[in-house]
């Protein structure tokens, strides 16, 4: 695995850690992730081997989706998902989609967040949502997603 798929897969096994979506359908987990800079970490890294050998083992995470497919093939996850690339963590967005797709899908469960990797850099904040209200569980919006995670 490139490092944003380790990153983004060891943020998912703490996050999950305790959790029951073990217990949901395949199809009723999805995630919904974001960064600043997309693959370019593994890009950079890809394009230093083109010059001898392309490493096949590389260019398969050029794509910053890949660490969603990491992380679903490792939990079974088959529900929807989506990465969305920009400048900062984007508590509208990240809380208005997942909540349209725990809405409107067959979701009950949802794996939204931050996952950045650039050079030695690393940044991770993953959150859990779900359309079950826990005891202990905070309203998904722009504001609660803020006070989780703060940007530097």
């Amino acid at each position: 695995m490139d490092a944003l798929s380790k990153l983004g897969w060891l943020a998912a096994e703490v996050l999950l850690k305790d959790t029951a979506i073990h217990l949901l359908a395949p199809e009723q987990t999805g995630m919904v992730l974001s960064n600043r800079s997309s693959s370019l970490d593994t890009d950079l890294r890809y394009y230093a081997t083109v010059k001898e050998f392309a490493s096949p083992g590389l260019f398969v995470y050029t794509l910053p989706n890949i660490v969603m497919g990491e992380i679903s093939i490792r939990h079974g996850f088959k529900g929807e998902n989506t990465f969305f690339v920009s400048d900062i963590f984007d508590t509208d967005l990240m809380s208005a989609y997942p909540a349209q797709l725990l809405a409107e899908t067959p979701l009950q469960a949802c794996i939204c967040g931050w996952v950045e990797v650039m050079d030695q850099q690393y940044e991770a904040a993953l959150f859990l949502v779900e359309n079950k209200q826990r005891d202990n569980g905070i309203p998904l919006t722009a504001a609660a997603l803020s006070s989780l995670y703060q940007q530097k």
